[in-house]
């Protein structure tokens, strides 16, 4: 049992707050092509989830006594709001909307770098240049920023995608202006901003072990945050009007998806395996957004996509080597360790 809860549960959950990422990104991409403002959404699902984390939240602080909140708690409540749900998806939804959910996942790929720079400096992680380990992490951070940096300046030709829809379904289906390179710029700048929530989240959580407050006030604070970001900068007041059909549903999907589920097992993973952990699962999340984008948006791979994916799964293999290598070292430090304990124990007790 303490196998399961501490490997294979983390490890199940992570892969399906991946597919329940990529599913909120392709009907959020979706929706946006249909008409639905890409802030309006991020507000909308982040206020229902807030809606729905608030019963569960009474129920949990009325079953077991919680520690109390002080304001410094709070301040860090407000910047995980902040920094995770304001900024962060405003500029990725944005980010989705002028390229593409493809795109977006394979960028992705770029967080477990940027987490392993984050941990580096706030000594999260331990970095000895004179160590393979060490070395594998660095070497492969710096291929996948390289591998990140053709998919957002190449896009190429076509390699996958179909080519039987009339100009009118494709206009229809896409029909937001791309932009390719501002979108995979702002796609870069929220994995470093993921990659920053993701150490204070992990460092929140284990000053303060409440992980559903954690999530409530980190939705609340965000979606507040959110409503006053698309007030100032959403002029047409019928942006704020959804109609009836994907927009709904993409609201209400993302809403459970997301702001529920998503943040309580982030969360939960973080607190058990750290945050590099965690950012290790986002090259899953390139190949379900692919599929899900060639289904359900008509959404074309191009060659730049495909050359950078594999530079940038490389540069991820290579700091996952490194940290299985740096974790079996200080396993087998801490064997050696017990084996001289226990040797000394015994000789005490023959002395004695």
């Amino acid at each position: 049992m303490q196998s399961w809860s501490m490997d294979f549960l983390p490890f199940l959950t992570m892969g399906m707050v991946e597919c329940c990422e990529m599913g909120m990104i392709t009907l959020g991409k979706a929706a946006m092509n249909d008409g639905l403002s890409n802030l309006v959404y991020v507000v909308y699902y982040n206020a229902l989830g807030t809606l729905f984390l608030l019963p569960c939240l009474f129920f949990h602080r009325c079953r077991s006594n919680m520690a109390p909140i002080t304001l410094s708690i709070l301040w860090r409540f407000f910047l995980l709001g902040l920094l995770g749900i304001c900024l962060l998806q405003a500029m990725a939804f944005t980010g989705i909307k002028y390229s593409s959910p493809t795109l977006a996942a394979a960028l992705g790929n770029l967080m477990p770098g940027f987490t392993f720079l984050l941990a580096i400096i706030f000594r999260m992680e331990k970095l000895d240049i004179r160590k393979a380990s060490s070395q594998a992490k660095s070497v492969g951070t710096i291929v996948a920023i390289i591998g990140a940096s053709i998919m957002t300046l190449y896009k190429g030709p076509k390699v996958l995608g179909s080519n039987l829809l009339s100009d009118s379904s494709h206009h229809s289906l896409l029909s937001q202006e791309s932009n390719w390179i501002l979108g995979g710029l702002l796609i870069t700048t929220t994995c470093i901003m993921s990659s920053g929530w993701n150490i204070l989240q992990t460092d929140t959580v284990k000053k303060y072990p409440e992980q559903m407050t954690i999530v409530f006030f980190t939705c609340f604070f965000g979606s507040i945050q959110c409503a006053i970001l698309t007030l100032a900068l959403e002029s047409n007041p019928k942006a704020w009007m959804v109609k009836p059909g994907i927009g709904m549903t993409a609201i209400v999907f993302s809403a459970v998806s997301g702001s529920v589920f998503r943040y309580n097992v982030l969360t939960w993973c973080l607190d058990k395996k750290g945050p590099l952990y965690v950012a290790m699962f986002k090259p899953l999340g390139m190949v379900i957004s692919a599929i899900l984008g060639l289904i359900f948006l008509a959404d074309s791979l191009y060659l730049g996509s495909v050359i950078g994916a594999v530079i940038i799964s490389a540069g991820f293999y290579s700091v996952l080597w490194g940290k299985a290598k740096e974790i079996k070292s200080l396993l087998e430090v801490e064997d050696i360790v017990c084996v001289i304990d226990s040797s000394n124990q015994r000789s005490s007790l023959l002395q004695k």
